[in-house]
């Protein structure tokens, strides 16, 4: 009963967590998307992949999940669907993933009587807010499927704290960049345009803000979050308390590599009006003050770190076609 389970392993965040656990010595059972090739995702270029157990399953499947759990003693829950745009088009994919995987999760942790169980959210469950920078008692309001999905998710697991006594934590990152992230994203979707030799990219709507954090200081948000007893049953934000419009990041990826851009609007990028989310800034006090946490890495350091990777590995990414 001492290895900690990470669902979504084989993941952007979940890779670099499992690679996190692995450096502080944790043994860990990565749960990965079962395929009938055996690709473990990104765990394939992980080097410390002889030194973990993978298991292969589907988090929809209750059975998957719990010969998964047995034998472990805490489950770190990051597989999910999160595609915005490709949630308008298969809404009921992300309620069987985010919202049933996470009851699976949750039901799991309940029969096996596990000692933590983290939940990992988005800030995408609070829609435009009403309030910047936003704390963790804002209201959820979804704006797309999978905000909703993922807002349902976190409901979950609060019912299971407050109905069961299920330690639950709920780890609220915002938008987080970093290597290995797909094209989907803001950041690779603008820095595989720049490193291509693109002058005029292709994006969507440019005034909206986000919140960025490099992938390294989300994973040690996450780990913070569990290891403070008193954030047990309660959403905790991981994010920079700090945004950048998608127009000023843009230039600022552009800057970095030395050249200039034009930006142009691609209507297939474009979210529906009422589903656009306009600002998102983090209000991250909560997590500094019980845990000491803080991000290490700022906005130019991680851009590079992740330009870098970019760089090595441009094959992999197509871009000049849009990655819902």
């Amino acid at each position: 009963m001492d290895r900690i389970l990470v669902t979504g392993a084989g993941g952007f965040i979940g890779s670099h967590l499992v690679e996190a656990l692995a450096r502080r010595g944790e043994p860990v059972r990565a749960f990965v998307h079962y395929r009938a090739d055996g690709h473990r995702g990104w765990l394939e270029r992980c080097a410390c992949l002889d030194e973990i157990e993978v298991a292969a399953g589907d988090v929809r499947d209750l059975d998957a999940v719990l010969a998964a759990a047995r034998g472990c003693r805490q489950i770190l829950h990051l597989a999910a669907l999160i595609a915005i745009p490709h949630s308008y088009t298969t809404p009921l994919a992300y309620l069987r993933t985010n919202t049933l995987g996470t009851y699976n999760v949750l039901e799991c942790a309940r029969q096996l009587g596990l000692e933590r169980v983290v939940l990992t959210s988005t800030s995408e469950v609070y829609g435009t807010p009403r309030t910047v920078p936003i704390l963790e008692d804002h209201p959820p309001a979804a704006q797309s499927p999978y905000a909703a999905s993922k807002a349902a998710a976190d409901q979950l697991g609060l019912s299971y704290h407050r109905a069961f006594g299920t330690p639950v934590h709920i780890v609220r990152p915002f938008n987080t960049y970093g290597p290995r992230q797909s094209a989907r994203a803001i950041v690779p979707a603008i820095a595989v345009q720049v490193l291509s030799g693109a002058t005029r990219l292709q994006l969507g709507n440019l005034e909206p803000t986000r919140d960025l954090t490099f992938v390294e200081d989300t994973v040690a948000g996450i780990l913070a979050v569990r290891d403070t007893a008193e954030l047990v049953g309660r959403p905790v934000h991981v994010g920079s308390d700090a945004e950048i419009s998608v127009g000023d990041l843009a230039r600022r990826i552009a800057r970095l590599c030395g050249i200039e851009v034009e930006l142009a609007l691609d209507a297939e990028r474009v979210r529906p009006a009422s589903s656009e989310v306009h600002r998102l800034r983090c209000d991250a006090g909560l997590l500094r003050g019980s845990a000491g946490w803080r991000p290490r890495v700022d906005l130019d350091e991680g851009l590079g770190r992740t330009l870098d990777w970019l760089r090595a590995n441009l094959a992999s990414y197509a871009p000049t076609r849009y990655a819902r």
